[in-house]
This record gives C-alpha cells, sequence and structure tokens, in this order.
C-alpha cells in the first residue's frame, strides 16, 4: 500500500453534516503549521477563525483582519493537515455587501488555502448569499448568536438570545441551515436556547458558550491550552496553563544567559567537529 493510500481521508463538510444527533463534532481553531499538526491529530474541524487578528496580531478586535491575513493562516494550517476539514473565516467587510461579492472572495480563499468550507456571520439577512454560495459549489458553515464582526452594534461581548430574543435566534440559526449550511455555530446562547435550535434544525450544531446538548464544540485553542492568562471567559475550560510555564522556561534562560550558565560546553562547537 502506497504511503498516500495510507494517510487518513480528509473529512468533508458532507462528513460533518453527516453527523447530526451522533458523536460530537470536535473543532478548535489553528492559525499556525504547528498548531495545526498537533489540532489534526484528535479534531474533526481544523477553523481558521478570525479570531487571529486578536490572538496572534494584537488587535483589539476581529474586525482589522484582512483577506490577506485569513488567506496566509489559512495556507499555514493547511500543510499542517492530513485528516480534518479545514474551515476559514470570511473576514469583516469580505461579504456583507452581497453574495456576488462574498463568492469573489470566498473563492480566493478557498482557492488560495485549499480550504474545504468557509464560515461567516450573521443569520436571516446572509441566508441568500449563503444559498448563492452553497449553489455555486462553496461550502458554508453559518454562525449565530453572539457574532464578534458586530460587536459595536451589540454593544459589545454580550450573551445573545435572552428572553424574548432568544425567537429571533432561533429564526437566525433556522434561516442559514435552511439556506444550505453544513453546520452553524450558536456562540454565546443561553442552553436551554441552544438545546431547543438544535433540535429544530436538520444539521449540526456547534456551541461555543452555548450548551453541552449541542452536536459539536469549538474553542479558540490559545484560551483552551491557556496560553495567556489575561483573557477567561466563562465557556472555557482550561485543559492546560501553557502560559505559566512558558513564562518560567523564559526567565530560566534569560536567568542562565546573564549569568554564563548558557550556552554551556555541550552546546558550542570546536575548531575540528563537523555540522
Amino acid at each position: 500500500m502506497s504511503a498516500s493510500t495510507e494517510r487518513a481521508r480528509r473529512a468533508t463538510p458532507s462528513d460533518i453534516r453527516a453527523r447530526k444527533g451522533g458523536t460530537p463534532v470536535v473543532c478548535l481553531t489553528a492559525y499556525t503549521t504547528p498548531m495545526a499538526r498537533l489540532v489534526d491529530a484528535a479534531c474533526d474541524v481544523a477553523l481558521v477563525g478570525d479570531s487571529v487578528g486578536m490572538v496572534l496580531h494584537g488587535l483589539p478586535s476581529t474586525l482589522g483582519v484582512t483577506l490577506e491575513m485569513m488567506i496566509l493562516h489559512g495556507q499555514a494550517v493547511a500543510r499542517g493537515l492530513d485528516r480534518a476539514c479545514l474551515v476559514i473565516d470570511m473576514p469583516f467587510g469580505s461579504y456583507e455587501e452581497g453574495p456576488e461579492q462574498a463568492f469573489r472572495h470566498a473563492a480566493r480563499l478557498m482557492a488560495e488555502t485549499g480550504a474545504q468550507a468557509v464560515k461567516l456571520e450573521g443569520g436571516r439577512h446572509m441566508a441568500a448569499t449563503v444559498a448563492f454560495l452553497v449553489a455555486r459549489g462553496i461550502p458554508v458553515m453559518g454562525h449565530v448568536g453572539l457574532t464578534p464582526q458586530s460587536v459595536n452594534a451589540f454593544g459589545g461581548y454580550r450573551v445573545q438570545g435572552r428572553g424574548a430574543d432568544a425567537d429571533r435566534v432561533a429564526a437566525d440559526a433556522r434561516a442559514v441551515a435552511e439556506a444550505g449550511a453544513f453546520a452553524v455555530v450558536l456562540e454565546k446562547v443561553p442552553a436551554a436556547l441552544a438545546d431547543r435550535i438544535t433540535a429544530e434544525i436538520a444539521v449540526p450544531t456547534i456551541g461555543i458558550g452555548a450548551s453541552p446538548g449541542c452536536d459539536g464544540q469549538v474553542l479558540v485553542v490559545d484560551d483552551m491550552l491557556g496560553l495567556f492568562g489575561d483573557f477567561r471567559p466563562k465557556f472555557v475550560r482550561r485543559y492546560a496553563e501553557l502560559g505559566d510555564g512558558a513564562a518560567a522556561a523564559i526567565a530560566a534562560y534569560a536567568e542562565d544567559v546573564r549569568a554564563r550558565r548558557f550556552p554551556g560546553p555541550e552546546h558550542v562547537f570546536t575548531a575540528g567537529e563537523g555540522a
């Protein structure tokens, strides 16, 4: 058997859609090739989220993320994947103008990165765009509830769908699912509402700050790994505290350099030593 045959088949949007009501879909963000390799070993979906702007580029929100940034990080993540489905966020301003604009930019994202799908935010007002993309061969993951690209309109990163607002969020999820989205992210909505939507729509729901009853879950990988300590949203479980370990290692390195303990004899080359 050839090496290429031995490699696991890459999961597709159709595979993810077929997981409705079954084993939960596991999704994490990834922005670099090394992290993509780690995510690929355990997850069904690797999401190149526009959160990259805040996590790696220090932006105050996702609004400053560009199409070129998403392509760059999408290409890096694609190099690290063998089995996970690669989904890339469409950044703010790249699809809201209309279906034709959305198709042009989604096609570029997919062609230049090898992504299998795009994700875009918005509910009923984006349903026509979702349908337009799907009809032209671009699989779409929807995203309703708290949509970070609309943070200014929402007045902050607030829970969506409380009280009478629940019907709005549910209608948004139904609209994008019926328009052809193969899955819908539900972000920062009450658990009861997430369960209701999961029961109502025919495609998987992917929760983040939603409910364990969703058909899958997604987190920002840096949050989950504890790579930095100044952002601790309620919906994140820290599976590690790698930031603390990294800070301690950097401090130890700096101390050894200043004390001339590093590099040691084992780290330097002699005149007669080869490469």
